[in-house]
């Protein structure tokens, strides 16, 4: 099967990092986006960029740092955005609600299907973002977790949420399947019976109620939704067996 094409209207989110002062931060988000389907990188007056530390942990996405638009404000980078959500793990005593990312991201993705632009905020790693930086945007979204410990690294926070994102495109991953034929019911019926005569030559079925224990056996091959080489390989160890004990068992 062929792979699929990342959706194109991803290219209508982009990920914006407000004040980064650490540039494996940058660098590690930029690995997150791309994991995703998202390649457009805004940062808001970086401490320090661009940096080898950041290229290192992009890993294989430096070409989203190379791309990276750097500005000086955050009204700079959202300027031509519609819906902007400020992600944030403190209370705000703000009138907008608070979503979780599995909330938010249908309307989302929605908007970035209509070529709308969307952009999802970041604050910096130590303070996060300021209440002015959340008021540019208009959609407040907290990552859920462990109220007694609820700090996620800056990156994490990105994959988190570009996650969620990704999930709700559509994305199929039957190409990561691995190609093979259903065996047929015969095919699997031809097996069992060969097991039986097997296990009928090694003795087995001596004080035991056979044609009870081939009914479980017949179940459980049933149940296991048997590919084709895969009933080829028992019946391979099966001959094997056969072949072990002994010159007139070679047939079976």
């Amino acid at each position: 099967m062929n792979k699929p094409q990342v959706p194109d209207f991803l290219k209508n989110i982009r990920v914006v990092l407000a004040r980064p002062s650490h540039p494996g931060n940058i660098g590690s988000a930029a690995r997150a986006m791309k994991t995703m389907g998202l390649t457009r990188l805004c940062l808001v007056e970086p401490k320090v960029f661009p940096s080898e530390e950041a290229n290192v942990l992009a890993s294989g996405a430096v070409d989203v740092l190379e791309n990276a638009r750097v500005v000086a404000t955050l009204a700079e980078a959202l300027a031509d955005v519609t819906v902007a959500c400020a992600l944030t793990s403190r209370r705000r005593e703000l009138a907008s609600p608070l979503l979780t990312p599995r909330e938010a991201t249908p309307e989302l993705v929605a908007r970035a299907r209509d070529g709308e632009q969307v952009a999802l905020v970041f604050g910096n790693e130590t303070f996060g973002l300021s209440n002015e930086e959340v008021l540019l945007c208009n959609r407040l979204v907290t990552i859920p977790g462990n109220p007694d410990y609820f700090s996620l690294n800056l990156a994490m926070a990105v994959q988190v949420m570009t996650y969620e994102l990704f999930s709700h495109t559509g994305f199929a991953v039957d190409y990561l399947k691995p190609e093979g034929e259903q065996a047929t019911l015969a095919e699997v019926e031809g097996f069992c019976q060969h097991l039986e005569q097997t296990m009928d030559t090694l003795d087995f079925f001596r004080r035991r109620n056979g044609e009870r224990l081939m009914r479980r056996m017949r179940g459980v091959f049933a149940r296991a939704d048997l590919q084709r080489d895969e009933v080829d390989i028992l019946r391979g160890f099966l001959k094997q067996v056969n072949r072990a004990l002994g010159p007139d068992n070679n047939g079976r």
